[in-house]
């Protein structure tokens, strides 16, 4: 009994691990965490944020919207609107444990014996991703819902990347 507790500790504080989100910063390769861009004209980018195993939703949302400010800036910009905006993947890509049990029959006769099965998965499963597309302005900001102040934007995500 204490190594099935000592086995289950251990598994919680890896869920733990797994699931506390995904560092800011510049994806490395196509299909690692971080953010990209793609410049489609002056002013206009396609920003993306893919993040890791286990990040929250609302993290991977942030952290495209804090990557558009900041480009925004980088870009002499003030302000930007999301022009459309595209989310894929599935929230709650953590680590799983599963159990199973399983008896059979062997030439018309019952198995006495059951089996039981565990398994242990790390890989996270498919990592959420949202895409935006932005223009971006100068001057005072338009009164659009869509329309964001970079400034205030990088502000106030930035102290939570």
């Amino acid at each position: 009994m204490k190594r099935v507790l000592a086995c289950l500790s251990l598994l919680a504080i890896l869920g733990g691990c797994a699931m506390a989100g995904t560092p800011y910063g510049p994806a490395y390769g196509p299909r690692g965490a971080g953010f990209s861009e793609y410049r489609i004209e002056p002013g206009r980018f396609r920003v993306t944020y893919q993040g890791g195993p286990g990040a929250p939703p609302q993290q991977v949302a942030d952290y495209a919207l804090l990557r558009a400010a900041e480009l925004t800036l980088a870009e002499g910009y003030d302000w930007f609107r999301i022009t459309d905006r595209a989310s894929s993947g599935r929230p709650g890509g953590g680590p799983r444990v599963s159990l199973g049990t399983g008896g059979g029959s062997y030439g018309g006769r019952t198995a006495i014996g059951v089996g039981v099965g565990t398994s242990l998965s790390l890989g996270g499963g498919p990592a959420l991703v949202q895409s935006l597309e932005v223009v971006m302005g100068q001057g005072q900001r338009p009164a659009d819902p869509n329309a964001y102040d970079a400034r205030g934007v990088r502000d106030s995500l930035r102290p939570n990347a």
